[in-house]
């Protein structure tokens, strides 16, 4: 029961699964979520044959009940929670004026009242740990991007959400940590929605070119520990958070010229 904790949702594959490992070989207990049987078993087994104390619960957290149950699972498993890693995320892939709105909705769902319900549900756990509330966003956070309407605000939305979170718990010793990974080798392109909101089932890039789901687990877990703020990753993150600060008119030109790269089926 003096085990630290961490519950990671969305947990079954990518960054998630990912950081269910890294945080579980550094000592954590693991509570993983996810919305598919056949991929939370193979998540479990991953985590067994590695030696590591966890649970998987069955639960799609952007439904309010699913994330108090994935909560309360935890905690009576475990007996406590030190961490949570709000990493369940839909991407998409379309134009706004194409776009059903319903995969408007579905994103904000998912990753944005997603986060706040688990978030709600952890957060007395978590006060009583002195713990870390860690969102997973995305430069897309900070930075529109075109053909990511609803992605973009779904994360600008989560931003706004944990910075304002974190002001708020300054005195009560909670941790919160803004982590925009950047591009990354991860299922969730493949699996973005279409204009009618069926998955792409492909990735437009080339993803052996982009940082590793392992690299940025493990990068998040030392942010974790040195309980930072923000974290952006990759150089391309970091240059076009940089720039859209400082020259937003030549980066909505860059920009731009990336989607309709993109759209031609030019990039690498």
């Amino acid at each position: 029961m003096s085990q630290k904790t961490v519950l990671i949702t969305g947990g079954t594959s990518g960054i998630g699964r990912a950081c269910a490992l890294a945080f579980g070989r550094a000592g954590y207990a693991v509570a993983v979520t996810g919305r598919d049987d056949a991929r939370l078993a193979a998540a479990a087994q991953a985590l067994a044959a590695a030696g590591i104390a966890h649970l998987a619960v069955q639960a799609d957290v952007g439904d309010e009940a699913a994330a108090a149950r994935a909560v309360e699972a935890t905690v009576a498993r475990f007996g406590r929670l030190d961490v949570l890693l709000n990493n369940a995320g839909i991407s998409m892939r379309a134009r706004f004026q194409d776009a059903d709105l319903a995969v408007i909705k579905r994103l904000m769902q998912t990753n944005f009242f997603g986060t706040v319900f688990t978030t709600k549900f952890a957060l007395p756990h978590l006060l009583a740990s002195k713990g870390s509330i860690v969102g997973i966003s995305s430069i897309a956070g900070y930075r529109g991007l075109p053909g990511r309407t609803g992605y973009s605000a779904s994360k600008f939305a989560m931003n706004g959400f944990l910075e304002a979170l974190r002001t708020e718990l300054l005195p009560q010793g909670v941790h919160v940590l803004t982590a925009a990974p950047g591009f990354t080798a991860s299922n969730i392109r493949a699996g973005a929605l279409a204009a009618d909101g069926a998955a792409q089932g492909e990735s437009p890039r080339d993803e052996g070119a982009m940082m590793s789901s392992e690299a940025v687990a493990d990068a998040i877990l030392r942010a974790v520990a040195a309980r930072r703020r923000t974290l952006v990753l990759t150089a391309q993150g970091k240059l076009t958070v940089f720039l859209n600060k400082w020259l937003p008119g030549l980066t909505d030109r860059l920009v731009l010229q990336h989607f309709q790269k993109e759209e031609a089926g030019e990039m690498q």
